[in-house]
């Protein structure tokens, strides 16, 4: 299995976060993470196909690509995570991340690291609020909720609009109908079905 960038997990209880921003404006103890269990499931698998893509991989915060690409229901990722408080404000020392299954490395740490090989200092390592690249979640990082991780963590689900449930509805279905495919494929290929011969009523 290859290094994936920006995955990891809360030290804590080992939840899974996606890391967004390693670091914040003013504040590079701190880091932008969406943790995945909380995501409805068409969400999820959007943004782990993304994080897996080449554009997520290629990019250097996560949230670069977020920004270029779109949820299941057409809103735009990294401000639809904002705005229904996905995103999560977590100190970067409670964070270790894990790029492969045998890989573990303090957020924290790997921030010194990367700061130090390019020869700047923490502070510089995110983007600038003031910059045109910076979303708004990062121009006013006051309005992202934090996460207590020393507690356990508890989402409360904002209900769906009707156009939501529909488009949820349509996505299980596709994939409902795909997996029962494959499975009479495989099950064709174990065991063919033995069509019966047509009996012949002449001379009846």
């Amino acid at each position: 299995m290859p290094n994936l960038k920006h995955i990891g997990r809360i030290k804590t209880n080992k939840r899974r976060a996606i890391v967004a921003y390693r670091t914040i404006p003013k504040d590079p103890y701190h880091a932008l993470v969406i943790l995945t269990e909380s995501l409805p499931a068409d969400e999820h698998d959007t943004l782990i196909k993304l994080v897996e893509s080449p554009a997520g991989q290629e990019a250097y915060e996560l949230a670069e690509a977020m920004s270029r690409s779109y949820l299941p229901d057409g809103r735009n990722m990294l401000a639809g995570f904002h705005s229904t408080g996905q995103l999560k404000k977590v100190s970067t020392k409670d964070i270790e991340m894990t790029p492969d299954t045998r890989t573990v490395i303090d957020l924290d740490k790997l921030n010194e690291i990367i700061a130090q090989q390019r020869g700047v200092s923490l502070e510089d390592l995110c983007v600038k609020p003031s910059s045109a690249q910076a979303p708004q979640s990062l121009r006013n990082t006051t309005a992202v909720q934090p996460v207590k991780t020393e507690e356990p963590i508890q989402t409360i689900a904002e209900p769906l609009t009707d156009d939501q449930l529909a488009t949820k509805y349509r996505s299980d279905a596709d994939k409902l109908y795909k997996e029962a495919k494959r499975l009479r494929d495989m099950a064709e290929e174990l065991a063919p079905t033995k069509k019966t011969a047509r009996k012949s009523t002449e001379g009846e």
